[in-house]
């Protein structure tokens, strides 16, 4: 049976039952053709504060289950999520504008990042510590108790579940606020997942809503975690309010990702991987290649190669054709992405494809003679856009990619290995890629940005999970009481 076709969750919020939520209800929308989807249910703070009273209760006895059931429960979620990957792929290109492809891409890494959850329940949890005093001294890692995540519209499975699969695993609850756009497929779907999984009730509950839900989250003092992906600007509200109130914000921001592309390349073969880098899920990616810097020596003809690469990817439908790129996820981000281009262009960049749209649709877009002071290089695009800016030595590049807020993902395409290495040294990333694209994730690496791309690497692979989702305690046990001179 499928996974969502009952229509249980329509109008509902997940307590560990489907229940109202005090928001009442919104309609699910299709970018590609404006189609209603659902009703889904909306939460509000009311809701935020009932979910933490339920997820202490629930969290204690789920902490106290055995490691190794929590750990079938994270493979069993695997197995659900692998078992239904084309109907989780068709709400994500129905919902998210994913292209089919893209979508079975995140069920994989989805199912994937269960999996490796699956391993923590069962990894040393402490330390045996030195002590001058006759007694035994340790350290261990315990569940931190609640979990707040708030996950974006953009990749709304994997960027929901790296947060959720070592929160739950560790022994923690979780309330997951998904983004309004995307709450089934980022919501709804992850409620039926830990459902058959055998979650017990409460352990994981879903509540989608606006940013005052995301607030109630941040400050509820029940929740000690949050674990949040969106925008730099978003972020640093969460930040701060988070800070306010004594708990830890592990966040995953934006990015303005430098593709640094060397003279020595074979051209045509960078220009494939510049266009993945940027044109994958039409820009909608964190890790995106936002901007090319590219040798004086071979630009114009990479921006040549590059344009002719996209002027014909198929732009449309992603669950009823076959297309290289699907819609933008509103209008409200068609526009911003068009503005950019268009104030670039105003400002002395040139078009060589694209910079059209017919409703949520944007043209693949290539950007030349794109300078430091335009528009579409200063900021995260965040849409399909490829700007190209040459330049003349490493030392002018170095400068070029290092000369920005963001610090999320960076690629350096050479046969020079060891030069591409060591011009990664000079330039701040959480992620470096020589000769490939900037756009890589896997559950077993960690993952995160520096400056205003975020806190740091705090998902991925077991050293990371247990830093973020737990907590140190120091424990001592001595066989008899001690004198004291009291």
């Amino acid at each position: 049976m499928a996974l969502l076709d009952d229509g249980a969750w329509q109008g509902k919020v997940w307590t560990g039952a489907w229940t109202p939520g005090r928001g009442g209800t919104y309609s699910a929308v299709e970018p590609a053709t404006g189609d209603t989807l659902g009703e889904v249910g909306a939460a509000t703070p009311e809701d935020v504060h009932d979910a933490a009273v339920r997820a202490v209760a629930a969290q204690r006895a789920w902490a106290a289950t055995s490691f190794e059931e929590r750990a079938a429960v994270l493979r069993r979620a695997g197995d659900v999520l692998s078992a239904h990957g084309e109907e989780v792929a068709g709400w994500l290109a129905r919902e998210s504008g994913a292209i089919l492809p893209f979508g079975g891409f995140q069920v994989h890494t989805s199912a994937q990042e269960c999996y490796e959850a699956s391993a923590l329940p069962g990894h040393p949890y402490g330390e045996l510590l030195r002590s001058g005093s006759p007694r035994l001294s340790f350290a261990r890692r315990v569940p931190v108790g609640v979990v707040g995540v708030i996950a974006p519209f953009n990749v709304p499975t994997i960027l929901a579940i790296r947060a959720v699969a070592p929160a739950l695993a560790l022994g923690n609850a979780v309330i997951l606020k998904p983004d309004p756009r995307t709450a089934v497929s980022g919501g709804a779907l992850f409620a039926r997942v830990f459902e058959e999984a055998g979650l017990p009730a409460g352990v994981l509950q879903v509540l989608p809503g606006g940013a005052d839900v995301g607030a109630a989250l941040v400050t509820e003092p029940a929740v000690r975690v949050i674990a949040f992906t969106g925008s730099t600007r978003a972020g640093r509200a969460v930040g701060e309010l988070a800070g306010r109130h004594l708990k830890r914000a592990h966040l995953e921001l934006g990015g303005n990702s430098a593709l640094i592309v060397l003279g020595d390349v074979d051209v045509a073969a960078a220009a494939s991987v510049g266009a993945w880098g940027t044109f994958s899920h039409s820009g909608q990616i964190c890790m995106a290649t936002s901007r090319h810097l590219v040798h004086e020596s071979i630009a114009e003809e990479y921006t040549q190669v590059l344009a002719e690469k996209v002027a014909h990817l198929p732009v449309g439908d992603p669950f009823r054709d076959q297309v290289a790129l699907g819609p933008l996820i509103d209008a409200g981000q068609r526009d911003r992405v068009h503005g950019l281009v268009t104030a670039s262009v105003a400002a002395g960049a040139s078009v060589r494809t694209g910079g059209t749209f017919e409703g949520l649709f944007y043209r693949p877009t290539v950007l030349a003679d794109v300078t430091v002071d335009h528009p579409a290089y200063q900021e995260e695009i965040f849409g399909p856009v490829a700007p190209v800016t040459p330049f003349s030595s490493l030392d002018e590049v170095a400068d070029l990619a290092a000369g920005t807020d963001y610090g999320l993902s960076l690629g350096i395409l050479t046969r020079d290995v060891y030069a591409g290495l060591q011009l990664a040294e000079r330039i701040p990333s959480g992620l470096v890629h020589i000769n490939d694209q900037t756009v890589n994730d896997e559950a077993v690496a960690p993952f995160g940005g520096v400056g205003a791309s975020g806190t740091g690497s705090r998902h991925g692979g077991p050293g990371a999970n247990i830093e973020a989702f737990t907590e140190t305690q120091w424990v001592t046990v001595r066989g008899d009481l001690p004198a004291y001179p009291f």
